[in-house]
C-alpha cells in the first residue's frame, strides 16, 4: 500500500497562468507560498520565519475555475498529489520540478462586498511575502471563533 497525498494552504504568490491545449482542455499553474512561523527555542536561539513556495497545476473545469476566480494574494486550500518530472532547459542543462497535481480546492479568502452597480470591490490581501501577525491563544482568552 502507498500513499501520495498532499494538502496545502497558503497564499497565491502571482497571478495564475492559464493556457488551452489544442483539446480545448484548460491547465492552469499557481505559485502557493506557505509560512512556517518565527520562534524561539529554549535556549533562546530566534528561528526567523520561513516560506515554503509550492507549484500547482490544475487541469479541466478547476483550472477554469481557478482562471476566473484565483488572483495574487487570495488564500487557498488545496489537495493533490506530488508529481516530479525532468526536463532540459534551453541550455542544455537537465532540471527537475516538483508540483502539487490539484485535484480539490478550497477558496478561503472572503468574499468582498459587491457593490449595487458594480463590480466586486477588491480585498485588501498582502502577498504572502509580507509578515502575517499571529493570532496567539492562551488558556484564559475565548477562542477566536
Amino acid at each position: 500500500m502507498s500513499l501520495n497525498k498532499v494538502m496545502l494552504i497558503g497564499n497565491v504568490g502571482q497571478e495564475p497562468t492559464v493556457r488551452y491545449l489544442d483539446t480545448g482542455v484548460c491547465v492552469a499553474s499557481v505559485r502557493l507560498a506557505t509560512t512556517d512561523r518565527a520562534f524561539t527555542m529554549r535556549d533562546g536561539t530566534q528561528v526567523p520565519e520561513r516560506a515554503e513556495w509550492h507549484s500547482l497545476i490544475f487541469w479541466d473545469k478547476l483550472a477554469e475555475t481557478v482562471e476566473k476566480y484565483v488572483h495574487k494574494g487570495d488564500k487557498l486550500y488545496v489537495e493533490g498529489k506530488i508529481q516530479s518530472r525532468n526536463y532540459t532547459d534551453k541550455h542544455g542543462i537537465s532540471r527537475q520540478v516538483i508540483e502539487i497535481m490539484v485535484n480539490n480546492m478550497e477558496m478561503l479568502t472572503p468574499k468582498s462586498n459587491a457593490t449595487p452597480a458594480g463590480p466586486s470591490i477588491p480585498n485588501n490581501i498582502p502577498p504572502a511575502s509580507t509578515p502575517q501577525p499571529s493570532m496567539r491563544v492562551s488558556e484564559s482568552d475565548e477562542p477566536p471563533f
